[in-house]
């Protein structure tokens, strides 16, 4: 909706609203501080800590950081994408197009694998703090979707076959 049009007719759009709103901008700055925090962790800290790991440690940990990773690129193109329609910087069909690429209910928590238990506390950390954004995102996502109900984070099937892939590997060494 244009403001001209917000101004006859006296509504503003939730989603214009929100997107504006000091909320939005703590999620995206939340969101985006979590990349950049998880990418830090990954090539420095981590790195040492998988290195700790035995064979089942290490397996889990590789399916985890996969895991985060993944979740955090959807939640920053989501957040990203919602910054760009409120900008004006997508027409209608782009943005439709765009979020068709996005899906944030594919990315939960996956099932514990064998050496899970090794996993280090700063990985667990940020897994943890992805996911309660990743719930928070779904549930502004839903709100932004007239008549949607708000939806379930539901086991991923990419997380099953990460699953599948960890034990594979965890069986053959």
């Amino acid at each position: 909706m244009t403001s001209e049009r917000q101004e006859k007719t006296g509504t503003i759009s939730f989603f214009t609203r929100f997107t504006a709103s000091e909320q939005f901008d703590k999620v995206f700055k939340e969101g985006m501080g979590l990349v950049e925090e998880t990418a830090n962790y990954l090539d420095g800290p981590g790195r040492t800590d998988a290195r700790m790991l035995d064979r089942h440690g290490a397996v889990a940990y590789a399916t985890e950081s996969m895991r985060l990773t993944t979740r955090l690129m959807q939640l920053a193109s989501w957040l990203l994408l919602q910054r760009a329609i409120a900008a004006g910087e997508l027409s209608p069909e782009e943005a439709s197009k765009e979020k068709t690429r996005i899906h944030l209910s594919d990315i939960g928590r996956g099932h514990a694998i064998p050496g899970s238990e090794q996993l280090p506390e700063g990985l667990n950390a940020l897994v943890d703090r992805s996911i309660t954004l990743l719930e928070r995102v779904v549930h502004f996502d839903a709100m932004l979707k007239p008549g949607a109900q708000v939806p379930v984070l539901e086991e991923s099937p990419v997380s099953a076959q990460l699953d599948r892939l960890a034990s594979a590997f965890a069986a053959r060494r």
